[in-house]
């Protein structure tokens, strides 16, 4: 399975933000996001879509989905990625979800470098 600390999806970030291991798609293929929003008391909702992206956020910004950013709104976004396939938005979203406020902050500002520093174990690897 997928490591919580986040090593995997590093890699899957790095790789696809340099968009290496793409292969064509059909032009009917859809795409998909995991994506983060930072909502008005400051914290992020991370998810993923096959929807239009601009669409999606849209909707949460008017409180169409029930949940965790309707109460929290407005909404904007922060971070998206495509991924080749749902599996993959789906646990770049699961590992996302489990990252400290830090590291979704490198993130956000494209520091991919630090992703590996900021998932060590606190109690291994005191500051």
């Amino acid at each position: 399975g997928a490591s919580s600390d986040g090593s995997n999806l590093s890699v899957l970030v790095l790789s696809l933000s340099k968009g290496e291991d793409r292969t064509e798609r059909g032009t009917d293929a859809v795409p998909v996001y995991v994506y983060m929003l930072e909502c008005r008391d400051g914290s992020y909702y991370v998810g993923t879509t096959r929807a239009s992206l601009d669409r999606w956020v849209a909707e949460h910004s008017a409180g169409i989905f029930d949940g965790y950013t309707k109460g929290r709104r407005p909404v904007h976004l922060v971070f998206a990625q495509e991924c080749q396939r749902i599996t993959d938005a789906i646990a770049a979203e699961r590992q996302i979800k489990g990252w400290s406020r830090r590291k979704k902050q490198a993130l956000i500002g494209g520091d991919f470098e630090a992703l590996p520093g900021l998932a060590k174990n606190y109690t291994q690897h005191p500051r």
